[in-house]
């Protein structure tokens, strides 16, 4: 395969949020081309509004992607894949490479119905790819070649950043930055709700706690420090962000966070079944 991502033709079965994000990050990147992007769709609705929105072609024909495809991203919920995959299997040939955002579905289930000879890899991406700050991890199957896996990372590292996690920790994954930012617009909406309280407008406190959560998030990537350290960094003795620290503390948040992740990543465990 080449080496060169814009040569490949890409083919997204599902056009729903999550792949038209990829779609509009990697098209906004300039890593891909939009005339090699093309997805399938079943409704008819989502099919012009993808079309319309971001300019790929969008067709019903699940078998003709993949037969025009170099690269076959299987985009659709986790219950519609096994059924999708006896739809194409016949067309999967050992020179194409199948990338699965499919939460909760393993290497291993794709393979065992495409054939052992297939190269799987899985990603779990978030919704920031549209922005060009997503997060993704990627797991290679059991015939994926370094420089295929290398590939695809490359791919998602342009829409944001992008690091291998072994397969097995997955649900993890999805439970953190798959789910992660929906989670983050939560904190984000109940921060401004304080702001909104104590009597600023609402556009203002959303941006405030928008623009500070992005803030400190730079700061732990970027800093390397551990977010034990920043935070006490930010506070001073007797001062107003201890006072606050410890109204979390009291009630819960850093557990309720916590286990918000792990039931998360429980629930994750069963989409694929």
């Amino acid at each position: 395969m080449p080496e060169n991502v814009k040569m490949n033709k890409i083919g997204f079965i599902g056009a729903g949020t999550m792949a038209s994000a990829i779609i509009f990050g990697l098209i906004n990147s300039g890593k891909i081309n939009l005339g090699n992007v093309t997805a399938s769709e079943i409704s008819e609705e989502r099919a012009r509004k993808v079309s319309k929105e971001i300019g790929i072609n969008v067709i019903k024909d699940n078998q003709e992607l993949v037969k025009n495809s170099d690269i076959i991203v299987l985009s659709m919920k986790p219950y519609n894949l096994e059924p999708v995959l006896y739809e194409v299997k016949d067309f999967i040939t050992p020179d194409k490479l199948i990338v699965s955002i499919a939460a909760g579905v393993s290497t291993d289930f794709i393979e065992d119905i495409l054939g052992h000879k297939s190269h799987v890899i899985r990603v779990m991406p978030n919704t920031p790819v549209i922005l060009n700050e997503g997060m993704s991890a990627v797991c290679k199957g059991r015939n994926v070649s370094e420089e295929n896996l290398k590939l695809v990372t490359d791919l998602f590292k342009s829409v944001g950043r992008c690091i291998e996690v072994p397969e097995k920790l997955f649900d993890s994954v999805t439970a953190i930055s798959g789910s992660g930012p929906a989670f983050i617009y939560l904190i984000i909406e109940a921060i401004a709700d304080g702001g909104v309280k104590l009597g600023l407008t609402k556009q203002a406190a959303l941006q405030l706690a928008a623009q500070t959560c992005l803030g400190a998030a730079k700061m732990v990537l970027e800093t390397g420090k551990h977010p034990a350290v920043l935070k006490d960094e930010v506070s001073t003795p007797g001062g107003c962000t201890i006072a606050g620290l410890m109204v979390m503390e009291e009630q819960g948040v850093r557990s309720a966070l916590s286990k918000t992740v792990i039931e998360t990543a429980y629930t994750a465990i069963g989409l694929g079944k």
